[in-house]
């Protein structure tokens, strides 16, 4: 079973989030679907189900491998370097 490779190196505690929204999608005038918070730095994005996909892109941008849902009630996260729930 593969496994996510980043979790040992995030930071503790994790960060806060850096907005409580998608700054991105409120700039774009659009809505986020579900937010997502990056465990390296606290950068909060949209999901993949939003229109444009602002947690992937800062990924993208900045190669930081791990967020989690930031939805009330979940806790799962995903590491977009492995594919894997970390």
């Amino acid at each position: 079973m593969k496994q996510c490779t980043h979790a040992d190196e995030l930071p503790h505690p994790e960060p806060g989030p850096l907005s409580e929204t998608c700054l991105e999608c409120q700039a774009a005038g659009t809505h986020p679907v579900q937010l997502r918070l990056c465990l390296s730095c606290g950068h909060l994005g949209c999901c993949d189900s939003s229109p444009l996909r602002h947690a992937t892109e800062h990924f993208k941008e900045t190669g930081h491998p791990v967020m989690r849902t930031f939805e009330p009630g979940e806790s799962w996260r995903w590491c977009f370097v492995d594919h894997v729930l970390a």
